[in-house]
């Protein structure tokens, strides 16, 4: 069983945002960001390549719901998944970084001004 279906069974604890029958919202316990939330589904799904679009047509209406609850839904805030070990991802189980509270850098490696690029 993974870390986050451990979060989802309650056999791990976590500082819980959000929580509905099908998905969750909790703080990640290395923020990126001064708000820095994972959303997940509760069914154990191993990443975005996976999720089928009944689950996805479900989530975003909850993943608004948690930038609302956030109070980043008006002033904004970054969504990301990582997909894949080239990705980034290091449990394998579906979730959504929720990044907000603040002004967020784009570091993009290569000091290219996207504002010029246009």
């Amino acid at each position: 069983m993974c870390i986050f279906c451990k979060i989802v069974e309650k056999e791990l604890p976590s500082n819980t945002v959000l929580e509905n029958e099908e998905f969750m919202a909790f703080h990640d316990i290395y923020p990126k960001a001064p708000i820095h939330v994972l959303v997940i589904p509760k069914k154990h799904v191993e990443s975005f390549h996976e999720v089928d679009s009944d689950t996805m047509a479900k989530m975003t209406p909850f993943i608004q719901e948690v930038a609302r609850t956030l109070g980043v839904d008006k002033t904004g805030y970054r969504l990301v998944t990582n997909i894949g070990s080239d990705g980034g991802q290091e449990v394998l189980h579906l979730h959504f970084h929720l990044l907000g509270g603040g002004k967020l850098r784009w570091d993009h490696g290569h000091g290219d001004d996207p504002h010029k690029a246009l």
